[in-house]
């Protein structure tokens, strides 16, 4: 069990670290010499039953409050300190707010320096205490008078006592998670390298484990472990951990830092939270107040955006988004501390809800449903977690189907595998997926999960856009694959829509000609004349493959009024069964489509590398990319023609549909 100390400055915190662990933490020359603490402390001491009790001695002076509250973070048990002489003080009322602002909940009271006042003062002080507690979440929990600079107190033996029996009833910390450890302190040792310390808020480590530094991304290889203050093989969660590390140096790590699994990297510099003000935090918080952020270990500055209302007063509760300069880890269910923008104050404190929270329309309906989706999600999951991570309930260890459903349903469309393992902490095979889930595969390995009625929605309004553009447009075929998309439902990701096209055209729903879509109903037809035109226009087009001839070559060669084969070609175009690169140029499928597969092939697609390739003229090769990039095959940068991601091209409907 990890104990955090709290309460005002020269109230004893160290000197009873040392009574019940044996250890002085003041380590620091200048701490010897202003006989205050300035820096976090870590003593631990062994139980009868073999287990260690970790103390995390924080600095009281108000000064250091970014300091006590980066130990704070990630205790079980919280020892607050409150000397008999002196009482409660501002620095005591100050960690009390921070302690409940990350969510501890289990905590005792060391009335210390006992053995300087007289017993009344000691029953007034605990009456106080008391009535101070009430409201809180430490209501009810023991006070024990202390004299730690006294051998052999009695007070000390009973809390020690009690802090033994408290870690004995700890609940099971679910290790199932992913791995996650806040840094509080870095260093170097001659011939170890660099060493960080934290304590693990989840998952487990081993030595030789790959993991990775956020939010730099650098990754890091485990090459030591000590845990509990012992040389170990590996550490879990709820443990002190100091872990000896290869690829990163000193200077690439600061507290604040996190050592995490890979799955858990990414960052953003946008964190959706839930915030509450504390009813003496002064002025309202309006768009963009800049406050000071303390999350696990790291104290960053950002601004406020509220989402639920123009202003946050003292004493309210809401959700809020922060936006930081840099971007920041976390996960939901962090707990934060907020203080103003002189960092003199602390005003509140919440709980995060989405880690990566939206640069657009964050106050919009369907974002703030995701939000209340996200925390029915963290309910399913964890029962009633405190923000260490230990539930009060049994430790489960798969994420429940029902809050994924929820978070599923406020998807539209559909939410990746590798976002889901972020939000949950958990690997994908720890997840208890509902019944009826689309897998849809993504680049790099990923998956989009959508549900089934999302799915059909989707289809439902591509089925939609394309009645409604047969009506507006009856002598065209429809719209193309990607056409159809910016139509329909420009938002949804590609290999989303190319799932769900695809399943339409297989069930008939859906008939594809060339690149054109149409509903099975729906076709342009050609009158016999215009029949027997293109029987002859066709194989013209055909035969001049990379260099078909114009409009006006193909009326002198079937002596045909010029205006008569245009009409025809851009019929035949708009049904889908040619394709126009130029006005009057146009090409037969199949020549295109080995076009296509020649540009796919190019190390580099340009003018010059198409015009080689294909024996044809550089004006000819520009009019061609130029094409493939307005039907969306490729995309231009600089010079070059970039095929789309998963892309293809196809003339065949038993070929299948492009996707990209």
């Amino acid at each position: 069990m990890i104990v955090g100390t709290a309460g005002h400055i020269d109230h004893g915190k160290t000197a009873l670290t040392r009574a019940l662990t044996g250890v002085d933490t003041d380590r620091l020359k200048e701490e010897k010499e202003r006989g205050i603490s300035i820096e976090l402390g870590y003593a631990y001491a062994p139980l009868e039953d073999g287990s260690i009790l970790g103390v995390i001695d924080v600095p009281g002076h108000e000064k250091f409050i970014r300091t006590m509250a980066a130990g704070i973070t990630g205790i079980d048990f919280a020892l607050l300190v409150i000397a008999a002489d002196d009482g409660i003080m501002p620095q005591t009322l100050e960690h009390l707010a921070i302690l409940r602002l990350l969510g501890v909940r289990r905590g005792a009271v060391a009335l210390n320096k006992a053995d300087r006042v007289a017993p009344e003062r000691l029953q007034q002080l605990e009456t106080e205490i008391a009535r101070l507690l009430e409201a809180t979440a430490f209501a009810g929990c023991p006070i024990f008078p202390t004299a730690a600079t006294v051998s052999g107190d009695a007070g000390v033996s009973a809390l020690l006592l009690h802090l033994a029996a408290a870690a004995r009833a700890l609940p099971i910390r679910d290790e199932q998670r992913l791995f996650r450890l806040g840094v509080d302190r870095v260093f170097t040792l001659a011939g170890q390298g660099t060493v960080v310390t934290g304590t693990a808020l989840a998952g487990s480590v081993a030595v030789g484990d790959t993991l990775t530094l956020a939010p730099s991304g650098q990754q890091v290889r485990v090459r030591g472990i000590h845990a509990q203050n012992r040389s170990a093989t590996e550490g879990r969660a709820g443990q002190r951990l100091a872990l000896k590390l290869a690829g990163a140096a000193r200077e690439d790590i600061e507290r604040g830092s996190w050592i995490v699994a890979p799955e858990l990297a990414a960052c953003s510099s946008r964190i959706d939270v839930e915030l509450t003000l504390l009813p003496g935090s002064g002025a309202a918080l309006k768009a963009w107040s800049p406050v000071h952020v303390h999350l696990g270990a790291a104290h960053r500055t950002a601004n406020v955006v509220p989402l639920d209302a123009d202003a946050m007063h003292p004493g309210q509760s809401a959700r809020v988004q922060l936006v930081f300069e840099q971007e920041l880890h976390a996960v939901p269910g962090d707990r934060f501390v907020l203080r103003n923008a002189q960092a003199t104050q602390t005003i509140g404190g919440g709980m995060v809800l989405d880690p990566f929270g939206a640069a657009r329309k964050r106050r919009s309906p369907a974002r703030l449903a995701w939000l209340d989706a996200l925390h029915a999600f963290a309910d399913s999951r964890d029962g009633r977690k405190s923000s260490t991570g230990r539930s009060d309930a049994s430790s489960g260890a798969n994420a429940d189907s029902s809050g994924i459903a929820a978070l599923l349903a406020c998807s539209p469309h559909g939410l990746a595998l590798s976002t889901l393992v972020r939000l949950s902490q958990l690997p994908p095979g720890r997840l208890a997926l509902p019944a009826g889930v689309h897998h849809i595969p993504l680049p790099g390995g990923d998956e989009l999960l959508i549900d089934a009625g999302a799915l059909e929605h989707l289809q439902q309004q591509a089925l939609a856009a394309l009645a409604d553009f047969h009506a507006r447009t009856p002598d065209e075929a429809g719209p193309d694959f990607w056409r159809l998309k910016r139509i329909a439902s420009p938002d949804s990701d590609n290999p989303l829509w190319s799932h769900a096209l695809t399943a339409l055209i297989a069930q008939g729903s859906l008939a594809r000609k060339g690149n054109v879509l149409h509903l099975p109903s729906h076709s342009v037809e050609l009158s016999a004349a215009e029949q027997a035109l293109a029987d002859r226009l066709m194989p013209e087009l055909l035969a001049g493959r990379y260099d078909p001839p114009w409009v006006r070559d193909l009326s002198a060669t079937l002596a045909v009024p010029e205006g008569e084969v245009r009409r025809l070609l851009r019929k035949l175009a708009r049904a889908g069964s040619i394709s126009q690169i130029v006005p009057d140029l146009f090409y037969h499928p199949a020549p295109l489509a080995e076009l296509a597969h020649m540009i796919a092939t190019l190390p580099d697609a340009q003018a010059a590398t198409l015009r080689d390739a294909a024996g044809l003229g550089r004006k000819r090769a520009v009019q061609l990319l130029e094409f493939f990039d307005r039907v969306g095959y490729t995309r231009r940068v600089r010079n070059s023609h970039l095929v789309r991601p998963s892309a293809s091209w196809t003339h065949e409907t038993k070929e299948g549909i492009p996707v990209r």
